[in-house]
């Protein structure tokens, strides 16, 4: 459990907060690239860690990310006209461009420039992997951003969405390093209807019976011990299964600082999943959610079984809110609940946040009692907590020296009880880290 004060010190990210601080000492997501589809387009009002914020694509193409009040008399620059590369506000005809410039001043005299004296608050952006990054932090120490695998690839090899949570974005992620509760949250009573054994008839007809053995040794062994390992750009959280042999079931997560997080579930081959957690304020956030393949590009049958929800990925509307959520109760099924499955709610994904909402807007972290498979989530919260902390004293993250070691993978595979992690690891991924390096910046196509 957490003391009162350390649970409201992991939790809250705005302004001035340690945690808050640490977050924005990194690139994060704050749109999808679809969200913002033409130069000259709509703007769309964004909340990122509690600050009101204005995401618009300019006549360049250029996104700039801004404050969404004009600091003539504020009102809202959403209302404004996006043109010839700025925003002009529609009160009074102020402009500014995506540095934050005030380009246009038709109320002063011409002569004064007074322009030249007013900025608004904007962030450096960049696109990557078809999503829009914001760094909101000192404007003198822009890291670089991070090498994830699922941005180096091909546009063709991803699958890119997001979805609205409706809890502090700890807990959720908090849930996606959680390995042992897939024995309870995630399996169906029948085997055969579990989601992830579906996929896999579907796509990867050979290993169907290693599926299936998968799934048996989950439900079999619910007390998976957890091995840690960490790296340079975060944690290696891996849970090890028996198999009722001389073998070890591995299913191996990543955490990548601060917000960054991978599925443990693909084999060689397979597509691999991860997550970004965002918060919007304290007990909303959004989920940035991604498959990819670094050997071939995503089919179109499973980009049709992505939009309809599958694995980390949920089924989502117009504004990506999950169909099931919170407001309609995930659609709990108690008939299917008693029949089919534990949480009686489709998918994984709404599953797990049925779970993590459930926990209250921010989970009370001074009742919890953990236990042997809590290690991961012990280890996440000593590492973030710790670089927060060491930030305050002046001590930069080390990661962000690193961005280039985010290149690793997540993933699962059966081999020997005699292996420790650092082997295991090595056979499965070529490295201790599971990093695969990448075929650079310039290879991708955002």
């Amino acid at each position: 459990m957490l003391r009162a004060e350390d649970n409201k010190f992991l939790t809250e990210s705005g302004a001035g907060t340690g945690m808050g601080e640490l977050l924005r000492r990194f690139w994060i997501p704050v749109l999808l690239s679809e969200e913002l589809p033409e130069a000259d387009g709509p703007p769309k009002k964004i909340v990122v860690m509690g600050e009101e914020l204005l995401a618009f694509r300019d006549t360049r193409g250029i996104v700039g990310v801004i404050d969404q009040y004009c600091p003539h008399r504020g009102a809202n620059l959403w209302l404004g006209r996006n043109e010839e590369c700025g925003i002009r506000c529609v009160y009074h005809g102020w402009k500014f461009d995506t540095s934050g410039a005030c380009v246009d001043m038709p109320t002063s005299y011409p002569d004064l420039n007074a322009k030249n004296l007013i900025r608004i608050k904007s962030y450096p952006v960049r696109e990557w992997g078809e999503m829009i990054w914001a760094y909101m932090g000192p404007a003198d120490q822009v890291p670089e951003l991070p090498d994830l695998e699922m941005a180096l690839v091909p546009p063709s090899h991803r699958y890119v969405s997001k979805k609205w949570q409706d809890c502090n974005w700890v807990q959720a992620l908090e849930g996606s390093i959680d390995t042992a509760h897939f024995t309870f949250a995630h399996l169906s009573f029948e085997k055969e209807e579990n989601e992830i054994l579906d996929i896999k008839k579907h796509f990867v007809n050979p290993l169907v019976r290693v599926a299936t053995d998968h799934m048996r040794w989950i439900a079999e062994d619910p007390r998976p011990v957890i091995k840690i390992n960490p790296h340079d750009a975060g944690l290696t959280i891996a849970g090890g299964r028996l198999t009722g042999s001389d073998n070890i079931y591995w299913r191996i997560a990543q955490f990548l600082m601060p917000v960054h997080a991978y599925a443990p579930s693909a084999m060689p081959g397979e597509n691999i999943f991860g997550q970004s957690f965002v918060p919007v304020t304290d007990t909303n956030c959004w989920i940035y959610t991604y498959a990819w393949n670094p050997e071939r590009p995503i089919t179109d049958a499973e980009r049709e079984a992505y939009d309809r929800g599958n694995g980390v990925i949920s089924e989502v509307d117009e504004n990506y809110v999950p169909l099931r959520n919170k407001s309609n109760d995930y659609l709990i099924d108690r008939k299917l609940q008693k029949t089919q499955s534990y949480t009686g709610i489709k998918g994984v994904s709404e599953q797990d946040a049925a779970v993590q909402d459930s926990q209250g807007p921010i989970a009370d972290r001074t009742r919890e009692h953990l236990g042997p498979t809590d290690l991961g989530i012990m280890h996440f919260r000593k590492l973030v907590m710790d670089a927060a902390r060491a930030l305050q004293k002046g001590e930069a993250p080390p990661h962000l020296k690193h961005q280039d070691r985010y290149a690793v993978r997540s993933g699962a595979c059966v081999t020997s009880k005699a292996k420790d992690l650092a082997a295991v690891m090595i056979e499965r991924f070529g490295d201790a880290a599971g990093y695969v390096g990448g075929p650079g910046r310039n290879a991708a196509a955002e």
